[in-house]
């Protein structure tokens, strides 16, 4: 067994392993008195996110720099344009939300803007139109409403007037029929 052998021992507490330097090629040391890691699941941290709790309630515009999770229940808008939405199991929001991300775990009734992606999850409900990049709906979950996917970065007004434009300037290609 290794020991170290440039630390001092001292009586009534057990000697502990030296961690190794950045420049050290030996194998990583572990203890057997502590347990293997577990994987944790990857959550943005508290001050990555903000949190509005099963008893909070809100009327009116959130807006503002960084992500939410809604536990409590929302009237009004949500514009977090740069960031993700989250509608916690508890939340039921009555609002139209515009995020990068929205995921829906509770209750929905508005229309959502997403510039990356909108997930509805089983236990979610969604009552209103979804414009987004990307969207899935998982098995149990309620949606009634539209779904107007478009490419990321694109704005609502460019698409529309594009495909008006290229309609109306295309030329019908003309048909060639094969005789046999």
């Amino acid at each position: 067994m290794w020991k170290p052998t440039n630390q001092p021992a001292t009586p009534g507490r057990p000697a502990e392993p030296e961690r190794p330097s950045a420049t050290a090629t030996s194998a990583p040391v572990t203890s057997t008195s502590e347990p293997p890691a577990v994987p944790r699941p990857v959550v943005t941290t508290t001050s990555d996110q903000a949190t509005i709790g099963k008893s909070l309630v809100i009327k009116g515009e959130v807006t503002g720099s960084e992500s939410l999770y809604i536990d409590g229940r929302v009237e009004g808008s949500i514009n977090l344009s740069g960031n993700r939405v989250t509608i916690g199991r508890n939340g039921v929001v009555a609002a139209n939300i515009n995020a990068r991300e929205i995921v829906v775990l509770g209750k929905v009734r508005g229309n959502l803007t997403a510039s990356d992606r909108v997930d509805i999850r089983s236990d979610g409900s969604l009552t209103g139109d979804v414009v987004a990049a990307r969207i899935s709906i998982e098995d149990g979950a309620f949606f009634k409403g539209g779904i107007d996917i478009r490419k990321a970065g694109t704005k609502p007004d460019t698409r529309i007037e594009e495909v008006t434009k290229s309609a109306s300037t295309s030329t019908p290609e003309p048909v060639i029929a094969a005789r046999a």
